[in-house]
């Protein structure tokens, strides 16, 4: 695998006066950078991908924190931007106000240009250490950014050296429009929920669609969907562990999951009727408008929504036998719906280890999946290019 992935909340989320005791273990988390500095000493190869808020963070501290754990890692940060739509969180930071959409993706976009001029602060060999000397540091190699603009005045530079990707690998997640022209403009990667095949070709399409305006390649930005995966040895193995799970799941912890999605305390409606149309009204998750969709063409009630969301948490969802789930993989990369898969399992770790004995294999012996790692960090691993620094020998250049 190329990464472990780990995702974020800055709240409880929202779902009326629902107990604690039916909360799920996501609402509960040591926060990523922590998590996945102590991972680093105890991996080699794999990337350490973490979500942090551009709504309720800063971007010095942010260039800072990735730029730690890449040393740390020897080159294998990553930093999955978002926007952070929980308006419960905006009631833990800065006196509540929260943004609307458009105005969290400004925001992302300008915090994401600022980091990686931070990133850039020094150039690769500013710092000499020279005991003889000692000189520690070129000065002349130092380039502070002086950014100023409507939401962040920040000086630099950065007080660390360049990292040793130069840039930690850049993520970002979700599936709506400032989500996309983000992505395009910014990211290696996206992560995304694209249950639907034609929907997710036509998702793809978009996105990559859209780089050409920012210089970039459709190849320099890999999507990568998730996929909920239940294997068996057999089809009809894996059919069963799926009733099993399904039949588990408890309605009202359903209802509440899927309030938590909208935002919207859910319990009171009537369970064999629809959503209401008029929850796609709600600043909220575009994950919702998945689920809806599906919903909706399904005739689902929320009874059966409800159930269907826990079950699959708007995935992709594949079940049967290691060749079964190669065979959907295989077909959503050839037809141009993704370049990779962020891989799920009801359980854990259980059935991440399923996956990975029975279904990596399968894509190994298919030529699909590596079978070694291409280099030591993160970026050569995914085949992406280490990022020049713009402001090498800016100054050497001017005094010539």
């Amino acid at each position: 695998m190329h990464f472990v992935f780990l995702a974020d909340v800055l709240a409880m989320p929202s779902a009326g006066d629902a107990p604690l005791l039916r909360r799920s273990a996501y609402d509960f988390s040591l926060e990523p950078m922590t998590l996945l500095s102590a991972l680093a000493p105890l991996t080699e190869r794999i990337g350490l991908v973490g979500s942090i808020s551009t709504t309720y963070s800063e971007p010095y501290n942010v260039a800072r924190l990735l730029a730690s754990l890449d040393h740390i890692s020897d080159g294998r940060a990553a930093w999955n931007v978002v926007t952070s739509l929980d308006p419960n969180s905006a009631r833990n930071f800065g006196g509540g106000r929260f943004m609307d959409k458009e105005d969290r993706y400004q925001r992302a976009e300008v915090f994401t240009r600022v980091v990686k001029g931070l990133w850039d602060s020094w150039e690769d060999d500013a710092f000499v250490h020279d005991q003889r000397s000692g000189v520690f540091v070129d000065p002349a190699k130092m380039h502070p950014i002086n950014h100023k603009s409507e939401h962040f005045n920040v000086e630099g530079p950065l007080n660390i050296a360049r990292s040793p990707q130069g840039y930690p690998v850049i993520f970002v997640a979700g599936s709506s429009d400032g989500a996309k022209e983000l992505a395009a403009e910014q990211a290696d990667a996206m992560f995304t929920a694209q249950p639907d095949l034609e929907v997710a070709q036509k998702f793809y399409a978009d996105v990559k669609g859209r780089m050409a305006k920012y210089g970039r390649s459709p190849d320099d930005l890999a999507l990568i969907p998730g996929a909920m995966i239940i294997v068996g040895r057999t089809d009809e193995e894996a059919r069963e562990k799926h009733e099993v799970f399904r039949d588990s799941i408890d309605l009202e912890f359903g209802i509440l999951y899927l309030s938590g999605l909208a935002h919207a305390d859910l319990s009171g409606l009537p369970l064999d009727e629809p959503l209401p149309d008029s929850l796609r009204q709600t600043p909220t998750w575009s994950r919702l408008e998945l689920v809806m969709d599906i919903s909706q063409r399904a005739n689902m009630t929320l009874r059966q929504i409800a159930i269907h969301y826990a079950d699959t948490y708007g995935h992709q969802f594949i079940v049967g036998s290691p060749t079964t789930v190669a065979d959907e993989m295989q077909h959503r990369f050839e037809s141009r719906a993704a370049d990779g898969f962020v891989l799920r399992a009801p359980i854990y770790p259980e059935g991440v280890q399923e996956i990975v004995s029975l279904v990596i294999p399968e894509l190994q012996r298919r030529g699909l999946a590596q079978t070694e790692y291409l280099g030591r960090t993160f970026r050569e691993n995914l085949g992406l290019q280490r990022p020049p620094n713009p402001n090498a020998g800016a100054i050497r250049r001017a005094a010539e």
